[in-house]
C-alpha cells in the first residue's frame, strides 16, 4: 500500500508542474507539498542520487549553493538541485521528483541541495548527505528559530554521524553542531578592519562552552565571528584548513592557504560576508578533488545571485539591490554595515516587510531593536525612505537610533517610494527588500530606473 500511495503522489505531483506553468506559477514548492500531503513518507520512497551535497546555515546558504551549482555545471556535472526553489521538505521533494522517472527512479548520481536548518529532522531521516557546508549559525527571527543554540541542537540530532562537515572556523556557534562528525574548516585571516570588542547589538557568544568562563576575542569581524580563546581552560577557535589570507578588496584578489599551501583567487564581491561564502565553496569543491586551477577559473566566471545582490548604472546614479531578510536582525545589520562603509553619498529605500505573514501577524517587531540601524549615522546616508506595511515602525526605529528626522521619508505604498528620492548625480541608491517582496521589488526597481533616467536629461 505504501508503494502504491507513493506512486499516486508522484504522478499527481508531476502532473501539477505543467498545470502550474499554465497558470504562470513557478512550482518550486507546490509539487513537493502535494506529494507529502498525499504520501507523508514521500521522501523515504523517492529515488536519491548516490552522492548528496547539502548546504545549510543561517545566512548565505542560497549564495553558496548556487555558486557550487554554477561551478559544477561549468565542469560538466549533471545533478539535481533546488537552486531556484524552497529549501524545506516540500522544496527538496519537488527537486527530487522533478528529476525522477515515472516510477521514482533517480537518473542522476549527484544532488546539490540547499536545506533549511530547521528542517533537518524531517529531511535527514531519509536523505543522507555525504558532504555538508555549514555557512554559519546566527540569531534568526525569534518567531522562526528562537535561539541559535536551539537550532544547533536540532541540527546535531539529525545530521548523520558519517557526514563530512565543511565548517566555518571563525564561528564557534556553528562549530558546536555535530561535534562527533569529521570536519574541515574554512575561514579568513586577521584583517585591518577587525576589532576585539563587539560593536553590534547582537553578541551571542561571550561564554566559554567548556568551563563557562568569559571568552577573550583575539580579533572579531562582526557579532561573534572571529577568533576567541578561554584563558581559564585553554579552549579556542579551531584553525582553518582553507584560510583566505592577503585579502585585497580594492585589488579584488585573495590568497587561499590549503593547509599552508598558497593559491591565488579572484574576489567576485567586496563584502566580507561573501568572501566567507567564496572560501566555503572552495573548501567544498576541494573535498570533491577539483583542482585549484579549475576552481580559480570557474569562480572568476561566477557572480553572486542577482536575487541577493545586483548593482547597475541608471541615469547618473548607481542602483544596488540587496536582499535584507525581514525579521532577521543580523541579515539587515550586515547589509547596513556593508553599504555605509562604502564611499560616496547614498539614499536608501527600506522595504523589508513580512507580506506573507500579514494575516497572522503577531505584532512582534522586537527584531528591529536587535538590528544596528545606528550604522546609518556614519554620515554618508542622505535620506532613508521607509515603505510598506511596517513603514512607521521602521521610521520610529530610525529616530531612536539617532538618525536625523529630516532625512527620514515615509510612504505606505511601495510603488510611491522612488518619488521620494533626490537622484543627485553620482549618488548611490540602495534598495533593500525582504524575501516576501519580490513582486514589489521588481516594480520599484523599474520605477527607480525610469525616474533616474528622466532626472539625467
Amino acid at each position: 500500500m505504501g508503494k502504491l500511495r507513493f506512486l499516486a503522489a508522484l504522478w499527481a505531483a508531476k502532473l501539477s508542474k505543467p498545470l502550474l506553468r499554465l497558470t504562470h506559477h513557478n512550482g518550486t514548492d507546490f509539487p513537493g507539498a502535494l506529494a507529502v500531503k498525499l504520501c507523508p513518507d514521500f521522501l523515504k520512497y523517492i529515488g536519491k542520487p548516490k552522492k548528496v551535497i547539502a548546504v545549510t546555515g543561517t545566512n548565505g546558504k542560497t549564495t553558496v549553493n548556487n555558486m557550487i551549482c554554477d561551478i559544477l555545471e561549468m565542469d560538466g556535472y549533471k545533478f539535481v538541485s533546488n537552486r531556484a526553489g524552497s529549501n524545506i521538505l516540500s522544496g527538496v521533494c519537488t527537486a527530487l521528483l522533478s528529476s525522477a522517472t515515472l516510477f521514482g527512479k533517480m537518473p542522476y548520481d549527484l544532488a546539490v541541495l540547499e536545506i533549511d536548518e530547521r528542517s533537518a529532522r524531517k529531511i535527514y531521516k531519509h536523505l543522507h548527505p555525504d558532504l555538508m557546508v555549514v555557512t554559519n549559525l546566527f540569531r534568526d527571527s525569534i518567531m522562526r528559530n528562537g535561539h541559535p543554540a536551539y537550532i544547533a541542537d536540532v541540527m546535531t540530532s539529525a545530521i548523520p554521524e558519517d557526514t563530512l562537515l565543511v565548517m566555518n572556523a571563525d564561528d564557534l556557534l556553528a562549530d558546536s553542531v555535530s561535534p562527533q562528525n569529521k570536519r574541515v574548516y574554512f575561514g579568513i585571516d586577521k584583517m585591518e578592519s577587525d576589532v576585539t570588542e563587539c560593536v553590534n547589538l547582537i553578541n551571542d557568544l561571550q561564554i566559554c562552552p567548556v568551563c563557562h568562563d568569559r571568552l577573550v576575542y583575539d580579533y572579531r569581524r562582526y557579532h561573534h565571528i572571529g577568533k576567541a580563546h578561554c584563558p581559564s581552560c585553554g579552549f579556542r577557535s579551531p584553525a582553518s584548513d582553507f584560510l583566505a589570507a592577503k585579502v585585497d578588496i580594492p585589488g579584488k584578489t585573495m590568497t587561499v592557504l590549503e593547509r599552508g599551501e598558497p593559491h591565488a583567487y579572484p574576489l567576485i564581491n567586496d563584502s566580507i560576508f561573501n568572501i566567507y561564502n567564496m572560501v566555503a565553496v572552495i573548501a567544498l569543491l576541494r573535498q570533491m578533488d577539483m583542482p585549484h586551477e579549475k576552481i580559480q577559473r570557474y569562480l572568476a566566471q561566477t557572480s553572486i545571485v542577482k536575487t541577493r545582490y545586483e548593482r547597475i548604472q541608471t541615469g547618473k546614479v548607481h542602483l544596488t539591490t540587496l536582499l535584507a531578510k525581514e525579521k532577521n536582525a543580523l541579515a539587515v545589520t550586515r547589509n547596513l554595515d556593508y553599504l555605509t562603509q562604502l564611499p560616496g553619498d547614498k539614499e536608501i529605500i527600506f522595504m523589508c516587510n513580512c507580506l506573507n505573514d500579514q494575516k497572522n501577524w503577531s505584532e512582534n517587531v522586537s527584531w528591529m531593536y536587535d538590528c544596528d540601524f545606528e550604522f546609518l549615522n556614519r554620515g554618508n546616508v542622505t535620506r532613508v525612505v521607509c515603505t510598506g506595511p511596517r513603514y512607521l515602525d521602521y521610521a520610529l526605529r530610525l529616530e531612536l537610533a539617532g538618525f536625523p528626522k529630516e532625512k527620514i521619508f515615509t510612504t505606505r505604498r511601495e510603488i510611491d517610494s522612488p518619488d521620494l528620492l533626490a537622484f543627485h548625480p553620482g549618488e548611490e541608491i540602495y534598495l533593500l527588500h525582504g524575501v516576501d517582496s519580490w513582486v514589489e521589488e521588481k516594480a520599484v526597481h523599474a520605477k527607480i530606473c525610469k525616474l533616474a533616467q528622466e532626472a539625467a536629461k
